[in-house]
């Protein structure tokens, strides 16, 4: 296991953990993915969410119909453009994810030590002795003395609206279960996870295929949540498939690791895929709670170490109906971004929560004071020992750029970029300042129009670590001569001046193309 030391100055002066966090317009390196729902639709509240540090809106379509999301996505659409804040879309397919249907919506009691029966029959009503599901081959997948896991928003181990069932037989296609904990189920619909048993349904299921084809065509989607990948082949497959699809060739496909099935693939899948998403909420359930820790610790380090942004779940489940979260909860979020991980992902505690904007700003506010700590310089000698020599032409300047950076005590890092590459990999090497990627537009043409690139690689940065992308005026190439440059590299001082990250006398780091050289250069501002 790897994990990056805390960094704390000696002598600490305790009086400073008491002064107040100072704000600013980037709130954390770490980035928000919120997850829109019921409580977080209106205009009013994503440009809330927006001003609090959310950059990637999350679309959740285990639950609501493609007309909901295309309405808060129209929502979305007229905040950005109030707040003048980017924010990039995820669309979180279903998988196979098996589901308890409720149709009268009645809320369902269930008590420990009574038995009750899950059935494939849909058209029975949901009562506390009978739950039907959206499966009919659970019979052939479990045996007795099972653990089955059911609820709204999946089982923590302390809320009670979720339950704990133990296998006691299968009768024909019903499966007889033992409730081991009291709970009320409440809603229309609640998730099933069978621990560590493979369900044998398409990783990326029909319904998800059309919605993608549909919704996500429409609204030209920057990042697919692959639910449930369990192999490399799952990143493929969605891959191919998005390919054919027009702009979503671009869709970057971020494998969600939920079960031990793709745990044990994890080294594969990250070679595949663009990102990756712990779900602690289903992997707390397949794996022991003294395990969970270990894992995160290890496949955020791999994602590290290869550039890949890595997504944490489940973090402030309390937020979800209270205002502040539990100190266990405050230490978890820090720990997750001292491990390094590029974003924190928020479920329910912006979906259906009461405080979905207070969330995202404690939860910057949180990630915010774990960065001042994070030990840059042994992380740093880390990520060169793994890249080894010789390194790369690209990896050498991204490693430069932010080595000068800290030396000069840069206040921003500058980066020119046409694909988002280079900005990502400096950002590989978690500078502790913010990088500016200016991303330039290039134009392209399939014989019946024009289009100009750029749009889907500045917001694909939004989940990254440190990065800021701001789109440039298009008559300004990455590659050009010395003058452009300096117009174009005037326009990005500027944005940086008017969000207040740099000021007179800072230092700057410029990273850019000149002819066929990268080029790494320090400026200093005159007043």
């Amino acid at each position: 296991m790897h994990s990056t030391q805390l960094l704390l100055e000696e002598p600490l002066r305790m009086a400073s953990i008491l002064e107040p966090s100072k704000t600013s317009f980037y709130p954390s390196m770490t980035k928000i993915v919120g997850t829109l729902g019921p409580k977080s639709r209106s205009v009013e509240v994503i440009s809330g969410c927006l001003k609090a540090g959310m950059c990637v809106a999350r679309f959740d379509f285990s639950w609501g119909d493609t007309e909901f999301h295309q309405e808060t996505m129209d929502n979305l659409k007229v905040a950005v453009k109030s707040t003048k804040k980017l924010c990039a879309v995820m669309l979180d397919t279903v998988g196979p994810e098996l589901q308890v249907l409720n149709k009268s919506e009645r809320p369902i009691s269930l008590q420990a030590d009574s038995l009750v029966v899950l059935t494939p029959n849909q058209d029975k009503e949901a009562t506390s002795n009978l739950l039907p599901l959206n499966f009919g081959g659970l019979s052939k997948a479990v045996t007795k003395g099972d653990t089955i896991f059911i609820g709204q928003y999946l089982f923590t181990g302390s809320e009670t609206t979720s339950v704990w069932l133990e296998v006691t037989k299968v009768d024909g296609e019903d499966v007889v279960c033992l409730i081991k904990n009291s709970a009320t189920l409440a809603g229309s619909l609640y998730t099933l996870h069978v621990s560590q048993i493979r369900i044998d349904l398409p990783t990326l299921t029909d319904k998800d295929k059309e919605v993608i084809s549909t919704w996500g065509v429409r609204n030209n989607i920057d990042f697919l949540s692959l639910s449930y990948t369990r192999h490399a082949e799952d990143v493929r497959h969605a891959r191919e498939f998005l390919s054919n699809l027009g702009d979503l060739n671009q869709t970057q496909i971020f494998a969600k690791i939920e079960n031990i099935e793709g745990l044990n693939h994890f080294d594969e899948i990250l070679q595949e895929a663009d990102g990756i998403i712990l779900s602690r909420g289903n992997l707390g359930i397949d794996l022991p709670p003294e395990k969970v820790f270990l894992f995160q610790k290890a496949a955020v380090y791999k994602c590290n170490m290869v550039g890949k942004p890595a997504v944490i779940t489940r973090v402030v489940d309390s937020m979800t109906d209270n205002l502040r979260p539990t100190r266990a909860e405050a230490t978890d979020v820090a720990n997750a971004v001292l491990d390094g991980s590029d974003a924190i992902l928020l479920g329910a505690e912006t979906l259906r929560g009461l405080y979905p904007i207070e969330t995202i700003t404690t939860v910057n506010k949180i990630c915010a004071e774990a960065e001042k700590v994070f030990n840059q310089d042994s992380y740093f000698k880390k990520a060169v020992k793994h890249v080894g020599e010789p390194m790369t032409h690209l990896e050498s300047i991204a490693s430069s750029a932010v080595r000068a950076a800290i030396k000069v005590k840069a206040s921003v890092i500058i980066c020119f970029t046409s694909t988002g590459r280079a900005a990502r990999l400096i950002a590989k090497y978690r500078p502790t300042m913010p990088v500016i990627s200016v991303v330039i537009p290039q134009l392209k043409t399939n014989q019946l129009r024009w289009t100009f690139t750029g749009a889907f690689e500045a917001r694909q940065s939004l989940i990254v670590r440190g990065i800021f992308p701001m789109l440039a005026d298009p008559r300004h190439p990455a590659e050009s001569t010395s003058a452009t440059n300096e117009s174009i590299l005037k326009v990005a001082l500027d944005h940086g001046k008017a969000f207040g990250v740099i000021k007179s006398h800072d230092r700057i780091v410029v990273c850019q193309k000149v002819s066929d050289a990268s080029v790494v250069k320090i400026i200093e501002l005159e007043d």
